[in-house]
């Protein structure tokens, strides 16, 4: 099985060598594809995957396909990959807002894996989800899901709306979290904690909250329960995000994503008309 991952960018080079550090893949299978020079050069000088600056010399020879460019970068891709792909090559797409049946028309192919990761996929704990055309059996869809699990963890959903759902929720998730993590370290610091400090109480109790809620089936109600006493502390914190209606805004954000990536779809469906 010979992997080619098109697209160095951030994702890219993750998948690449989420692969790459596995056991699924020899260093010769796995192949990755560039065309700006820097990266390709620096990429050689790394050793952890063969690299390619031309499409005619690798798309040939590979088996899974994994497509990480920016959407609108994907018109001359698109044409490229029309000219050299062969019929039974699985290709997994990572662009935001791109449906199967755009792929499989702009490109002439069948086997489409539709995918969204996350961001935190950078450092081994990321989280994918995907959906793929009725041609690509669950044989096939067994390998792609090793593959992509090489980044952290994933589930495979019924159709391309559950994708633009999961975009809405871990797809952008981790921009969500970030955002209250600042509002945290800017409270600490508006109370007199250095920088350094609030940036580690931050981390730390967002770290612990985690592994606590993972070291068991309670839900976030009840572990808000175990640390929250009437009448104190944590119980006005709560009932001050309560009053300001916070719950209710993070779910109207959530919705913005996910309505935001069906637009998307729909945008990149025409364009490619």
């Amino acid at each position: 099985m010979k992997v080619l991952v098109i697209g160095a960018g951030n994702m890219g080079l993750t998948y690449a060598q989420g692969m790459a550090q596995s056991d699924l893949l020899r260093k010769k299978d796995l192949m990755i594809l560039d065309s700006v020079r820097e990266k390709t050069e620096a990429l050689k000088e790394n050793g952890e995957f063969d690299v390619y600056e031309k499409i005619e010399d690798c798309l040939p020879k590979a088996d899974i396909i994994f497509i990480a460019v920016k959407p609108y970068n994907s018109d001359a891709l698109f044409e490229a990959i029309r000219e050299y792909r062969k019929p039974d090559q699985i290709f997994v797409s990572i662009m935001a807002g791109v449906t199967i049946k755009t792929m499989q028309e702009a490109m002439d192919i069948r086997k489409v894996v539709r995918a969204m990761p996350n961001l935190p996929a950078k450092v081994g704990h990321g989280f994918t989800s995907f959906t793929a055309s009725k041609e690509v059996s669950r044989l096939e869809l067994l390998t792609i899901e090793r593959l992509i699990d090489t980044t952290g963890r994933s589930v495979r959903l019924a159709n391309e709306m559950e994708i633009d759902k999961s975009t809405g929720i871990s797809g952008s998730g981790p921009a969500y979290i970030f955002y209250f993590m600042q509002s945290m370290m800017e409270a600490a610091l508006k109370m007199g904690f250095s920088q350094k400090d609030a940036r580690l109480m931050v981390a730390q109790t967002f770290q612990g909250a985690v592994e606590l809620f993972n070291s068991s089936d309670l839900d976030p109600d009840a572990w808000m329960d175990r640390v929250a006493s009437k009448g104190g502390t944590t119980r006005a914190a709560l009932d001050s995000m309560e009053e300001n209606n916070v719950k209710e805004l993070i779910k109207e954000a959530a919705y913005a994503a996910f309505e935001r990536a069906v637009e998307l779809g729909k945008e990149n469906s025409q364009q490619h008309v």
